[in-house]
């Protein structure tokens, strides 16, 4: 797979070859006016020369072009962190990047306009907003706030999908539920997201044939086809108790006027606010928050409506691990405790204290909330190992925030991530910033405790969750630490460092000012 970086050099030598054309230039007389020879020139427009901001000022200048621009925009993004600074104050929890995510591509089944309210501005929610654009469906943010505005077109156009994007993104795979409403064959490009190891789709396809769905993958596409024929003769009974499984599935169930049963369903936050939203379309669902649901669907959808997404309890969870790294009392708000309970639970036995308010309610009516406000103090390694199960147990995507937390524990803490192939490896890159972290094999790491922080640069791990935990690590190393290439952290987070800034944090985030591979 080509690199960030790589790609970021082909798109801009594409560009500059673009500018190059437009002025009847050839390359030999661009290489003149650059002081550069003409096969310096050919390698530039193929992504295949290192290009200093030196030689983009001179091509840009040369050809009267804004490249220098496209170019300064598409360097790697780093962050800059003086850690060792304690946090005070308060801070709310944004609203969930995965369930915002369900919500979009649940808006595909929906003839009317739907709007959703407060979402998270973050780079998941860019890459599929330029996915739905590119086949017709128009999306805008509404004017001084952070809702997005999503209308179908009359008939939705694939054949000019936007593949870069949609390669970035696993979320790719959540188009199949909506859009076999609408085809009986269609292809898209196969799925990309975290670096996360063999994440297989079988489970999707597995639920998705029970309504006449088969999907052959070859050539870097899904070859999709549906027989409309085919519905559920029985209860749908997933391989899998994954979230997007249970997702694509309540996607097709969802304009299948009959009664669908599924059954080893995902009861996770992100499918909680997915079923509240399908039942603002009219389709009625049962078993919410259970691991049986049972869906009435509707054939056609044609409303315009709105829909509040709640609050995200792994955000919850990286501020909770912010405040316990940097010793520091904060108070985080909209905390949505039902998927927070067990992650608590074990920091309690950790020793860690907090104080939280009574319960309300979201603004999407149904999701529990409180405000928590930790309190510093010394934490000892739990007994047992720390591992995820599936909600109500405690979340995967919560796991890795507890290696940094245990590195500040006095003793040993196992923690065993038996869901992906290699997450756990990225948590080694705590061993650069102090942690002391044995990696016992793919799925487990075992960490002591305390560390003795030390700043440090650190290329960011190409997966959302291990990014997000060195970065917090960081903010608790005396001096200078350089985190590099964060745009995984962009594509779940909003902001979070000007945020993390607001609390009293000292986060810079700057631009390298060359390419290099």
């Amino acid at each position: 797979m080509e690199s960030m970086v790589q790609q970021q050099l082909v798109r801009i030598g594409g560009t500059i070859r673009e500018a190059r054309l437009e002025r009847g230039l050839t390359q030999s007389a661009l290489a003149a006016q650059v002081g550069t020879s003409q096969s310096a020139v050919a390698r530039i427009e193929q992504g295949g020369q290192n290009l200093s901001m030196d030689m983009l000022t001179k091509i840009s200048r040369a050809l009267d072009s804004e490249i220098i621009t496209v170019a300064s925009s598409n360097l790697p993004l780093n962050m800059r962190i003086e850690g060792g600074k304690q946090l005070s104050g308060s801070i709310d929890v944004r609203t969930s990047k995965n369930a915002a995510v369900a919500c979009l591509c649940a808006a595909m089944l929906n003839k009317g306009r739907t709007t959703l309210r407060n979402l998270a501005r973050i780079e998941e929610v860019n890459r599929i907003t330029e996915v739905l654009n590119s086949i017709g469906v128009k999306t805008r943010w509404l004017p001084d706030s952070s809702d997005l505005e999503i209308t179908p077109p009359e008939k939705i156009d694939l054949s000019t999908i936007d593949e870069v994007a949609a390669r970035r993104t696993r979320t790719i795979l959540m188009f199949l539920g909506p859009l076999m409403h609408e085809f009986d064959t269609f292809e898209l490009p196969n799925a990309g997201g975290c670096d996360l190891g063999a994440r297989t789709v079988e489970p999707h396809l597995h639920a998705l044939r029970a309504f006449g769905m088969s999907v052959e993958a070859s050539n870097g596409y899904y070859h999709v086809s549906v027989d409309n024929s085919v519905r559920p003769t029985k209860p749908i009974v997933l391989i899998e108790r994954g979230d997007t499984v249970t997702e694509n599935a309540l996607f097709a169930a969802a304009r299948y006027e009959g009664k669908t049963i599924i059954r080893n369903a995902s009861s996770n936050y992100m499918v909680q606010d997915l079923c509240f939203f399908l039942r603002e379309l009219g389709v009625s669902i049962e078993g919410v928050g259970t691991t049986t649901l049972e869906i009435q669907g509707v054939g056609e959808i044609n409303k315009d409506i709105e829909y509040f997404p709640s609050e995200d309890p792994i955000e919850a969870m990286s501020l909770v691990a912010a405040a316990i790294v940097t010793k520091s009392e904060i108070t985080i708000k909209r905390v949505p405790i039902e998927f927070m309970e067990i992650e608590l639970a074990i920091l309690e036995e950790m020793g860690f204290r907090y104080e939280i308010t009574e319960e309300y309610v979201s603004a999407n009516g149904e999701t529990r909330l409180v405000d928590l406000t930790t309190k510093p103090g010394p934490l000892k390694a739990p007994t047992d190992k720390i591992h995820p199960l599936p909600f109500p147990g405690l979340n995967i995507d919560n796991l890795p925030f507890f290696a940094v937390i245990a590195a500040c524990a006095e003793g040993q803490t196992l923690i065993h991530d038996w869901v992906y192939e290699n997450r756990a490896i990225y948590l080694n890159e705590l061993t650069k910033i102090g942690a002391t972290v044995h990696l016992m094999d793919p799925h487990r790491v075992m960490i002591e405790g305390p560390a003795k922080w030390r700043a440090a640069e650190v290329m960011c791990p190409p997966a959302l969750r291990p990014g997000v935990v060195i970065l917090l690590g960081m903010l608790a190393c005396p001096g200078t630490s350089i985190l590099r290439n964060i745009y995984v952290i962009n594509r779940g987070y909003e902001e979070l460092d000007e945020r993390l800034n607001a609390l009293g944090a000292d986060i810079t985030s700057f631009r390298d000012d060359e390419f290099s591979n």
